[in-house]
């Protein structure tokens, strides 16, 4: 076996195969931590890096306030374009009841996530279904239903027409007849009239002859009698 005698150090032997393997060991202790150096770096770099506002739409989305947080991954997504923000902007919209959009962010999301895994793409697309499903439900439920046909209304058959009544003829009465106007000296009251003046004139005729004069003496007839 080789064996070196390092200088100074007096009975002192170093193996050959000993130190190869000393140095074989420190090589890859070196190799091992530079790259979990690298890690660690890379890690807490892109832990500072991390924008506050993913924390706030986290937070949002977990509380349910699903406008705010659907705002904050928009806003995101039109800053950094990264694809995750499309899925989580597909979320929003989907806890909202909006399956149209919904069912878009999570296509561009498939579209865009070239590096996805299988069973996220599987979960995607069961989103996807669930939102077509609940499309079809709120289009069925928007349409009125459409009422059955009625029956045709069967005619009544035809009515015999009535017998036509007798025509009794109504006699009239005869007018009463118009009685002529009698002349005036027909008329009672003409005759009254002229027997009053006939009266009236014999009392007067009576009255000048002195027969209603009052006398005390009585004078035979034939003789002189004193006034």
């Amino acid at each position: 076996m080789t064996s070196l005698t390092t200088p100074g150090c007096r009975g002192f032997r170093l193996d050959v195969r000993s130190l190869a393997a000393l140095i074989l060991a420190l090589s890859l202790i070196t190799v091992g931590m530079v790259p979990s150096q690298a890690h660690a770096a890379k890690a807490k770099a892109s832990k500072e890096q991390k924008d506050p506002r993913e924390m706030q739409a986290r937070e949002a989305f977990a509380a349910g306030s699903y406008k705010e947080a659907l705002d904050i991954y928009t806003k995101l997504y039109a800053e950094k374009l990264h694809p995750t923000y499309l899925r989580n902007v597909g979320r929003c919209y989907q806890n909202l009841g909006e399956p149209a959009r919904a069912i878009s962010s999570f296509r561009e999301y498939l579209r865009k996530a070239k590096d996805m895994p299988a069973d996220e793409r599987t979960e995607v697309e069961g989103f996807i279904k669930e939102m077509e499903e609940l499309q079809k439900k709120n289009a069925a439920a928007a349409t009125p239903p459409v009422a059955p046909p009625q029956p045709l209304p069967v005619a009544a058959p035809p009515v015999a027409p009535a017998a036509p009544r007798p025509m009794v003829m109504v006699q009239q009465p005869a007018p009463a007849p118009v009685s002529a106007t009698p002349p005036f000296y027909k008329r009672a009251w003409f005759w009254g009239v002229v027997g009053g003046v006939v009266v009236a004139a014999t009392v007067g005729g009576l009255w000048a002859g002195g027969v209603f004069s009052k006398s005390t003496n009585h004078c035979p007839a034939g003789a002189v009698c004193p006034p």
